[in-house]
């Protein structure tokens, strides 16, 4: 029997991102973890966040994979404030998807274990180091060197132990 993970991931990628999706997803099978997530595996049949709330709690972890959703070029934070900065130019800002967080938030508060990736220039929320007591990793690389896969393995062993405990134990 798979064991049910809930997967927060856009629903809209480009072909790196999608190879990079392909492999957490293949990693979650390799590991007997099956990988829920709204408008993939289940759709709503009431309003979105309540679902994701529904299936959240039947799942004994969490996955956050922090794609690019939207890229700014120009623009200026923390307006009014001594850290204020503006993007310089040539140096855009990347945001993931805001349901990463909602979503992140959820699973969080449910106490099961998760696991966070991020693509590099990615950060804010869930995917601040220090915010959680997790450590976010950076988005696997498809074409990554054999260390690397086994560093990637590892991560997932001890992870899915956490999501075993939790399945099996009712933590």
């Amino acid at each position: 029997m798979l064991i049910p993970v809930f997967v927060s991931m856009p629903n809209t990628l480009n072909e790196q991102q999608r190879l990079a999706q392909q492999l957490v997803l293949g990693e979650l099978g390799h590991h007997g973890i099956e990988a829920r997530t709204l408008g993939r595996t289940d759709y709503p049949t009431t309003f979105p966040l309540r679902e994701v709330l529904t299936l959240a709690k039947h799942c004994s972890g969490g996955v956050i994979l922090g794609f690019s959703q939207f890229q700014a070029t120009a623009g200026v934070s923390k307006v009014g404030t001594p850290f204020r900065s503006r993007i310089r130019k040539g140096s855009p800002v990347n945001f993931p998807t805001p349901w990463n967080h909602l979503e992140a938030g959820i699973l969080f508060s449910l106490e099961v274990p998760l696991l966070v990736f991020r693509e590099l220039g990615i950060t804010g929320g869930v995917f601040d180091n220090g915010v959680t007591d997790l450590f976010v990793h950076p988005m696997p690389k498809p074409d990554a060197e054999y260390q690397e896969k086994k560093a990637l393995r590892a991560v997932f062993q001890k992870w899915t132990a956490q999501v075993r405990a939790h399945y099996y134990g009712g933590e």
